[in-house]
């Protein structure tokens, strides 16, 4: 059966589902949409409840989970990114926490503090998959993980990452406990640079918001650290910072 009304019943659930974060918290799913995406969450263990494809768009296989046809001009309705790939999953939300990460000897994370951007968060993502993050933890989140921004400017990479949400004071727990170096990213002139640190055993580099850094709580719990730069600028994007930090990690790793 093709589907082709916005006024079909599973199409207004899945309406709701795709425009309110609260309807899928609810609902304990989330949503995906691209071929690429949806191979990675399947590839990574979880668990599809069912597919909503669009044939004349679609170029993957068919996945075995219950698929719903709808046609191509409903399709460019519902999906975020109009007639791409034509393909939308919904999936079992689990809920990790911090108590279910083990972290090896020379783990590395990435804290970011009340994200907000979507995008930032995706390419945070990005950025921690491709230099061997070994989790991200967000901390006062306002931005939910699997907002269709997040997993598109991930380009789905979440899926196979350590990524957890829990408050400053769990998280600095948390290091404590599993005895990790912490490095903060304060503002400072004086601050030692990045390249000066040593990551090769667990550590923890924490970034805040693009508007206002780091909040007090993190003062004076962790060496403070500084991305140097030559230009006349005195910030990065978020997403930029993070990324350098991910990189220098993994060159330390790489050189021992």
């Amino acid at each position: 059966m093709l589907i082709e009304s916005l006024q079909n019943e599973k199409i207004k659930r899945l309406t709701r589902l795709l425009t309110k974060n609260q309807e899928r918290k609810k609902a304990g799913v989330f949503i995906v949409e691209g071929l690429k995406e949806n191979q990675r969450a399947l590839e990574f263990g979880n668990q599809a409840e069912e597919f909503y494809i669009c044939e004349s768009i679609f170029a993957g296989k068919l996945p075995e989970t219950k698929v719903h046809f709808v046609s191509e001009k409903l399709y460019e309705k519902l999906a975020y990114r109009g007639t791409t790939e034509g393909i939308i999953g919904l999936y079992k939300l689990e809920v990790r926490t911090l108590a279910d990460f083990r972290p090896k000897e020379d783990s590395a994370v990435i804290i970011l503090e009340s994200v907000e951007k979507p995008g930032n968060l995706g390419a945070i993502l990005r950025s921690c998959e491709a230099f061997g993050i070994n989790a991200l933890i967000v901390t006062d989140p306002k931005t939910d993980f699997y907002n269709p921004n997040v997993i598109r400017s991930s380009v789905g990479c979440l899926f196979g990452m350590n990524i957890f949400q829990a408050s400053n004071a769990e998280t600095f727990e948390f290091l404590g406990i599993n005895k990790y170096h912490i490095f903060t990213t304060f503002m400072s002139a004086d601050a030692p640079n990045i390249q000066e640190q040593d990551f090769k055993h667990k550590s923890a580099v924490l970034f805040g918001t693009e508007h206002s850094g780091l909040s007090d709580f993190w003062k004076d719990k962790g060496q403070n650290v500084l991305i140097p730069m030559s230009g006349t600028i005195d910030s990065l994007n978020l997403s930029n910072a993070a990324a350098i930090a991910c990189y220098e990690i993994l060159r330390q790793k790489i050189a021992k």
